[in-house]
């Protein structure tokens, strides 16, 4: 028999004598009850220090404390003073520095608790705000089979900005077309802004209007209602670019996107042009570098000085749009070319102290993109991520660029690809690689060829019929 210094103590009596067995199984029972309890307890005095937590950073709470803190400094002052009264003159002149001290400090901190307080709450409720006025439209789909090294590709962002002109609420006056001479939707700016997951760089891609694609079979958008419908377009070889988006939509125009670089597209950006002017009117016009005079044959004379020039919001929807500039025979190639300055020169001044310190200028532009933007996975964090990150950076690490073309425009009056020089740019982008050479040459067998039908880089200036007007005009 086991001495009674080994002896389980719920197996004894007060006694110290062993018990019988029914006795120890409720024994243990209770234990293990008590157990349970305690835990309970503990459980119940951690929530307890949480909800206090909870409703010490509670709005209500940080509003009561600053009330109180405020108060405190107003109310303590009489009973100091009534203190000071019944001590020698030096002690007077010494309490009163500590008083003073003490009372700058609470000010102090009742200040900071409520600027803490209406900076968290103002910037998040501004921030719900104008994310509620962009236009929300379908048009990602980030699990694509055309996504390649996925996972090389983790937490980049990849815009794509995609220039809407639908003419709907453009006038005579402005020499664009109408949306009743002009009507659908159409492409004419196609970019990818490109930024890795390491911040360190950005670059932009454009993509000729008349690119030839093997355009997919897409749902039907409709402009109007900013939706795809139930219809269907059958999908076409050698098409335009401009045409998926004419025809399908942001999500076509994504499809047919991701097919070529190969890019996960987490961000779709729309603009209609014909709002665009406003946003520059907002931040009070826009400065680029101009190098030639842009007299356009369709546009007339969009801006005859060069050099440093401010441009206001009219002039800056015709700079952009321009493709039939006299002296530029690359027309595509040259509107490209502006668009992307003006897309870097607007971001900057979007992020300049002259627009994010002033509320005015801010509210307004953030108002008026909203007004002419929509898209998917967008809104004011989105953008800001793309706006800091064109910034931020050292000019020499943004880099803009046009995919690689044959350079010659083929029978069918479209842009060609390089394929491989296509391929190794967007190898270097998800990979975030060192970007190949856009000087190198293109490989013989994908050169153009030598036609007396093939054309230059003019994608359109020379393409004059009535019907390519009609439909193309920029």
């Amino acid at each position: 028999m086991p001495s009674r210094a080994e002896l389980d103590p719920l197996t004894m009596t007060d006694e110290m004598e062993a018990i019988d067995e029914a006795t120890q199984y409720r024994r243990k029972i209770d234990h293990t009850l008590a157990r349970f309890s305690a835990a309970h307890d503990e459980m119940e005095a951690e929530e307890a220090k949480r909800r206090e937590r909870r409703e010490r950073l509670s709005p209500t709470s940080l509003i009561e404390s600053t009330r109180t803190a405020l108060h405190r400094v107003v109310t303590t002052a009489p009973e100091e003073a009534q203190a000071d009264a019944e001590q020698t003159r030096l002690q007077e002149k010494k309490q009163r520095k500590l008083d003073r001290s003490a009372r700058f400090g609470r000010i102090a901190a009742a200040v900071v608790a409520g600027l803490v307080f209406l900076g968290i709450g103002g910037a998040w409720g501004a921030q719900t705000y104008f994310d509620a006025k962009f236009t929300q439209v379908s048009a990602l789909d980030e699990n694509s089979a055309d996504i390649q090294d996925a996972d090389a590709q983790a937490n980049d962002e990849n815009f794509l900005m995609v220039g809407s002109d639908t003419r709907d609420g453009a006038s005579a006056e402005e020499g664009v077309g109408t949306a009743d001479s002009t009507p659908g939707a159409r492409s004419d700016t196609v970019m990818v802004a490109h930024i890795p997951a390491d911040r360190k760089r950005v670059v932009v891609t454009s993509f000729p209007r008349d690119l030839e694609i093997n355009r997919p079979d897409c749902q039907k958008w409709d402009p109007a209602q900013n939706k795809t419908t139930a219809e269907v377009y059958k999908g076409a070889k050698f098409a335009k670019l401009n045409t998926a988006y004419a025809v399908g939509g942001p999500a076509c125009v994504t499809k047919v996107i991701q097919q070529i670089t190969g890019l996960r597209i987490n961000h779709f950006v729309g603009i209609d042009f014909n709002g665009f002017k406003e946003m520059v009117d907002a931040v009070h016009g826009v400065t680029i570098n101009n190098e030639i005079p842009i007299d356009d044959s369709i546009l007339g004379k969009v801006l005859l000085q060069t050099g440093e020039v401010t441009i206001s919001g009219d002039q800056a929807l015709n700079f952009v749009r321009a493709r039939h500039v006299k002296g530029d025979p690359t027309s595509d190639y040259g509107r490209i070319k502006r668009q992307q300055e003006f897309i870097g020169a607007l971001l900057k001044k979007v992020m300049s102290s002259d627009v994010v310190l002033d509320p005015g200028k801010l509210t307004d532009f953030i108002n008026a993109f909203a007004k002419a933007t929509f898209g998917d996975n967008l809104g004011v964090k989105q953008m800001m991520t793309l706006a800091q990150s064109m910034k931020g950076l050292d000019q020499s690490k943004i880099t803009f660029l046009t995919v690689p073309t044959v350079g010659m425009a083929n029978t069918r009056g479209n842009e060609v690809l390089v394929v491989s020089k296509t391929k190794a740019l967007f190898d270097a982008l998800r990979n975030n690689t060192p970007l190949p050479d856009p000087k190198a040459p293109v490989p013989v067998n994908e050169q153009a060829p030598p036609t007396s039908t093939s054309k230059p880089k003019s994608s359109g200036s020379s393409k004059t019929t009535s019907t390519r007007k009609s439909t193309t005009t920029g």
